[in-house]
């Protein structure tokens, strides 16, 4: 990781790595899965991969289809631990220009004015900021359902 490639998404997989970022809910094949801080909305998932890429095509063949297969897997997780809707998936990079996946489950119970909103319409800035003591059980049920459902997961 140079100065020059350095983004948000770098600084995390580095602290992935290195056993210090607490959101962390598995390993995987393709990158690192972890409960978004904050969390906006409950359940709220990136996939980060690992080594990081500037975006999704610069993957080719095998390890674009891990990463997107993986994507897959997490929300189907998401969807069976976290009684929902759907989920909504987002790969931008144009804040962080490294690939990431956001994972956003949506459920029933949404305020009204935000049932049909992306998820960018959410009150960031008043969201709960990751905290083990809050967060750190589903990131354990998590945990549980991904290493128990994706091949290759690591805890």
């Amino acid at each position: 990781m140079t100065g020059l490639t350095t983004t948000a998404i770098h600084r995390r997989v580095a602290a992935l790595r290195a056993g210090s970022d607490p959101t962390v809910i598995a390993r995987l094949a393709s990158g690192w899965a972890v409960l978004g801080d904050p969390q906006v909305i409950p359940g709220y998932c990136l996939l980060l991969p690992d080594p990081v890429v500037p975006h999704l095509n610069a993957l080719a063949g095998a390890a674009r289809a891990a990463f997107l297969g993986e994507m897959a897997a997490l929300g189907d997780v998401l969807a069976a631990e976290c009684a929902v809707l759907r989920i909504n998936y987002a790969i931008f990079g144009n804040v962080e220009p490294a690939l990431h996946a956001h994972l956003f489950p949506r459920r029933s119970d949404e305020p009204a004015a935000l049932v049909t909103a992306q998820p960018w319409a959410w009150d960031w800035a008043g969201a709960a900021p990751f905290d083990a003591s809050v967060h750190g059980a589903l990131r354990e049920k998590l945990r549980a359902a991904v290493l128990a459902a994706i091949p290759g997961a690591r805890g």
